[in-house]
C-alpha cells in the first residue's frame, strides 16, 4: 500500500507540472482561457481537485453617463447685451434728438418695435447651449383677445426655450385686488428693483407721457444709492405731425423706481422683467 501511495504522490507531482506547463500556455492566449476543474482518485478512494486555472471575467462595459449641457463662462450672453445697447446708442444718435416716425406697423421706431429690432439685429450671432441649432426669436405681446384678467401689454406671448425664446420671466408685477394700495405699492417697488443691465421691461401703465402697453431695456441695474433705473426706449414720449405719431428715442433715461411705480401699481395692470438665460453662447 505505502509503494501504491508513494507511486500516487509522484505521478501527481508530475502532474502539477504538466498542469503548470498548461497555465503557462494558456495565459499566453488569454482568448482561449476557460476555467479548467481537474479531480484524480486517489488509491484510498478520495476525490483530489484542483483548479489550474480560473479566468476572470470580462469587465463590464462602462455606461455612458448623460452628455453634461454646455458649460458657458457668460461672455457670449454679456457681449449679447452689450450688442444690444450698443445699437440702441448708435440710433439714439442718429436720431440727434429729432422724433422719428412711429405710426405704422413697420416703423422700428414704435416702442415694441424699437426694443425687437435691437434684438433681431443681433440675434443670428448666438445661439442658446440647450438648443444649439434653433434661432433665438423674441415673442410677440399677449393678444389682447388672451387678456382677461389684466390689461393689454403687460406681458409676451409664452413661447418656449426649445421654440428660440432666450428670454424667461425673471420677476413679474400683477396688481393685486386683495391686497391694499399700499401693500401693492410696495410690492411693485421690490419688483423694480431687481431690475439689471440688459433685462427687457414690458408694462401697461398710465404715465405721464401716454396710456397703454410700453416696452423698454434696462442699460444699468437698479441704482439702490438714487433708487432708480436707467432704460433705452422709443416713443414713450412722441408728438403727432399731420395726423401721424413721432415718437422720441431714449438712452441711459433714468427714473426713481416711484415714478414708474405709480404708472403701472393700477387695478388690471402691471408689468413684466425679461431676462436672457444665462446659457447663451456664440453661433457657430
Amino acid at each position: 500500500m505505502d509503494k501504491e501511495y508513494y507511486a500516487f504522490q509522484e505521478v501527481l507531482i508530475h502532474m502539477k507540472r504538466f498542469f503548470a506547463l498548461l497555465l503557462v500556455l494558456m495565459m499566453a492566449w488569454p482568448c482561449a482561457v476557460a476555467d479548467v476543474m481537474i479531480t484524480i482518485t486517489d488509491p484510498d478512494g478520495e476525490e483530489v481537485s484542483m483548479q489550474i486555472f480560473e479566468s476572470e471575467p470580462e469587465p463590464a462595459a462602462a455606461e455612458e453617463e448623460p452628455a453634461e449641457p454646455a458649460e458657458t463662462d457668460g461672455s457670449a450672453r454679456t457681449a449679447f447685451i452689450e450688442d444690444i445697447i450698443s445699437l440702441a446708442k448708435e440710433k439714439y444718435d442718429e436720431a440727434g434728438g429729432r422724433a422719428r416716425r412711429a405710426q405704422y406697423s413697420g416703423d422700428i421706431y414704435v416702442c415694441k418695435n424699437f426694443t425687437v429690432y435691437l434684438f433681431r439685429e443681433n440675434a443670428d450671432k448666438y445661439r442658446m447651449a440647450e438648443f444649439p441649432d434653433t434661432k433665438l426669436v423674441i415673442p410677440d405681446n399677449l393678444p389682447k383677445s388672451e387678456c382677461r384678467e389684466y390689461a393689454y401689454g403687460l406681458e409676451w406671448k409664452p413661447v418656449t426655450a426649445e421654440e428660440g425664446n432666450p428670454f424667461y420671466a425673471a420677476a413679474e408685477f400683477r396688481y393685486d385686488p386683495d391686497k391694499s394700495k399700499e401693500e401693492n405699492w410696495e410690492d411693485a417697488r421690490e419688483f423694480l428693483k431687481q431690475a439689471q443691465r440688459g433685462d427687457y421691461f414690458q408694462m401697461v401703465a398710465n404715465y405721464y407721457y401716454g396710456v397703454g402697453a410700453h416696452s423698454m431695456i434696462f442699460t444699468q441695474d437698479y441704482d439702490p444709492e438714487t433708487d432708480s433705473v436707467t432704460w433705452c426706449d422709443s416713443n414713450m414720449k412722441g408728438e403727432k405731425r399731420n395726423g401721424e405719431r413721432y415718437g422720441y428715442v431714449q438712452f441711459d433715461a433714468n427714473k426713481e423706481i416711484d415714478w414708474f411705480v405709480d404708472a403701472f401699481c393700477r387695478k388690471k395692470h402691471g408689468a413684466t422683467i425679461y431676462r436672457l438665460r444665462d446659457d447663451i453662447i456664440y453661433t457657430d
